[in-house]
Formats: structure tokens, sequence, C-alpha cells
């Protein structure tokens, strides 16, 4: 990949860099910043080669019906300002006069966030002319934002054909990292949990093909159970995926056997059975004592490991056993004995419940993109 560390002359140059700031906000306060905290490094460089620095993002993915207001950017504004301790300008606009204005009175070594890109049409259209109208008032663009390359956006990848791109230093960072999976140093332990079973079907294909052992949790187990003929009572399950498995299920996929169910839809009264003893009023909602420890065998012996998607719902107290037993158990392996990666942001954030994040050799910031990639699907943001 290109490096933004080969650029010459930054001195004065206006600098677009397309971050990832799509963080969760109660109250006006940011509640969790590791996606902003991971934008730091590239930052820094270019405050130090004393660019002017245009910060553009998306939040969430707001419509014309909702409180506009609660997809402004006031409060990573404020974070920033206390992670890079220095004023940042935030303009509610992107095209207009006062962002114009904004960018062409910045002194070198300042820092202007624009506006929510999201709150314009043309974003997720992928519009040409919308992304060459943004092109057009800088020197150079630098996407940083991984988690949202695999889409085919205009401030992520139109505006590319209009000036000259350069990937960030997190971007760089996460295809270094993510190709070690695609790559591996034997044994590969590939963990796969989650919803729905087809979103991470070409994940499955793709590593099951490289990996000497898959190992399936969450909701998307139940599709694996009633592939095989197995009662999963009123547990969530997806007939794509179901139809997936009955058609392509390699020997190295590894299914729970035994799990934790309830017959309260919202939870409560945990019990653990057997895979061949769940009733039809039963809810899984996790993962079981044996597979636990069926898991952990492989885990121990892995010299690489992926994981993306929780073994449960573990946003309940009584269901996290499985997931957080799986994050430590990465966490343990990785540094060292193992390559540890993980992604997705349920996953990442019951790794931050182990306290043992640091533990991982990398945490990727992207989810979906992580999937993309690792899938083997086309990442339209990615810059070679």
């Amino acid at each position: 990949m290109k490096s933004i560390k080969n650029i010459k002359n930054l001195r004065g140059k206006r600098v677009l860099v397309r971050c990832d700031f799509n963080v969760p906000i109660k109250n006006a306060r940011v509640l969790d910043d590791f996606k902003i905290v991971k934008q730091l490094d590239t930052l820094r460089f270019l405050l130090k080669k004393g660019c002017k620095v245009i910060l553009v993002t998306h939040l969430g993915r707001p419509k014309l019906d909702e409180d506009l207001s609660l997809f402004l950017l006031d409060p990573i504004a404020r974070r920033l300002e206390n992670l890079l301790s220095k004023k940042i300008l935030y303009v509610k606009d992107v095209l207009g006069f006062e962002a114009t204005t904004a960018i062409v009175k910045m002194k070198e070594g300042e820092v202007v966030l624009l506006d929510n890109i999201r709150f314009y049409k043309g974003e997720l259209k992928n519009d040409k002319k919308f992304a060459k109208s943004i092109a057009k008032l800088f020197d150079i663009y630098i996407n940083n934002a991984f988690a949202v390359s695999h889409r085919a956006q205009a401030s992520v990848s139109a505006i590319t054909k209009y000036i000259d791109a350069y990937p960030g230093m997190l971007l760089e960072k996460e295809i270094t990292n993510l190709s070690k999976a695609q790559n591996p140093k034997k044994p590969l332990v590939a963990i796969v949990g989650g919803l729905k079973l087809k979103t991470k079907i070409p994940l499955i294909k793709k590593l099951s093909k490289i990996a000497d052992h898959v190992l399936v949790g969450g909701a998307l187990a139940n599709d694996f159970l009633v592939a095989n003929n197995l009662e999963v009572g009123k547990s969530v399950i997806d007939t794509e995926g179901i139809y997936f498995v009955k058609k392509y299920q390699p020997r190295n996929v590894l299914v729970p056997v035994d799990v934790v169910v309830s017959t309260n839809k919202a939870g409560g009264h945990a019990m653990v059975k057997s895979v061949n003893k769940v009733g039809k009023n039963d809810y899984i909602f996790d993962i079981g004592p044996e597979t636990i420890k069926l898991y952990a065998s492989f885990i121990k012996m892995a010299n690489t490991i992926v994981w993306n998607g929780p073994m449960g719902f573990f946003e309940l107290k009584d269901f996290r056993h499985g997931t957080l037993a799986v994050a430590r158990l990465v966490a343990s392996r990785s540094k060292g004995k193992a390559y540890g990666i993980v992604g997705g942001g349920e996953t990442v954030e019951a790794l931050k419940m182990t306290k043992m994040i640091d533990d991982v050799d990398w945490v990727s910031t992207g989810g979906g993109a992580m999937l993309s990639y690792l899938g083997g699907k086309k990442m339209p943001g990615l810059i070679f």
C-alpha cells in the first residue's frame, strides 16, 4: 500500500482525512472512544508535519424524519480536543459557505471537523459530482476509516478519482494485521459467532479452507443445529443460513455440544442442556460449559486466532459466560503464543469486559469491513 510517510512537502497542505468517529453517544457524551483513539497516530503525524487537517466522518444513519440533532458531532469534537490537547473547530457544514470559509482561513497545524457526511444524499449514493465538489477544496485525501471501506460511498470511494489519495496509518495497520489471517502460522483457529449466519457466510467459506478449526457460537450456531436435525425451540434461526449449512458444511467446522437456555424470551432461569435435549419452548442464549471446554482445547493449541461475533446473548449477565470465557482464552493465548485478531463491535465490547483488550495483538475497528476483507469481497475504500 501507499504510505503517507512517503509524501513530500506536507507543510501547509489542506489534508482531508476520512475518519470513523461512529461512536456511541448518550446525554451529549461519548461513551466509548475506542475508534477515536485509533485515529490519533495519523492526526498527530499530519499536525507535526504542519498540515491543515480537515476531518470528515459519519455518525449513525440519520433519516430526514428523525431528530437530526442526535447526529451532530459536538460530543466528538470535545472528546477529540481532550485527546489531542488541541482546539477543534466544528462547522455544521461540508460544502457550503461556512465550511469553505473555515477551510480557507485555516493556518498550519489547525484542525477543522466537518459535519456528519451522511446528512448529504450524495454520500450513500457514491455520487461522483458530490465527491468532486468535496475534493476540489483539498490538496490530499486520506482514508483512515477502515470500518466503512467495504462500502461504495462518496467520501470513501468516489472521491479518490478526483484527488491524490492515500491510506491512513490505521488503514495500513488494519490490512497488515488482518492479512496475517490469510497467510497464517498454523494451526489457525477461527471463532465465529453473532446473530445471523448469512452475514458470516463468506468468512466461514474462506477461512474453512485455510483454518484447522472453525468454532461456531451465538445465534448463528442454531442454523447448524437445525441443519443437523436438532431441536432449537424458539431460538433465532436464519433460513438462508440453514440452507447454506445443508449445502456446505466442512468437517473442520465445530458446533456447540451443550447450550444455556431459558424458557423466557427476556432471559432468566438459565439452564444448561445438551444440544440433543433442547425443548420446543427453549430459547438458546449461550454456549454451555462442555462447549467452552471443547473450544478451549483448540484455542490453547492455536498459533493464529481470528474471532468475530459473540458466543451468545452476552448483554445479559446470565448468558455472557461463554463469550467472556472465549475472550479470556483468546487474550491469554495472544501476544507471543499465538497471533490474536479480534473484530466486530459486540466482540470488542465483550473483550473490554474482561479488561484484557490490550493482551490481544490486533483489535480491528471494523466489523462488516473485517468480514468483507477476510471473506475476499471487494473493498472500494482500499487505496494501493
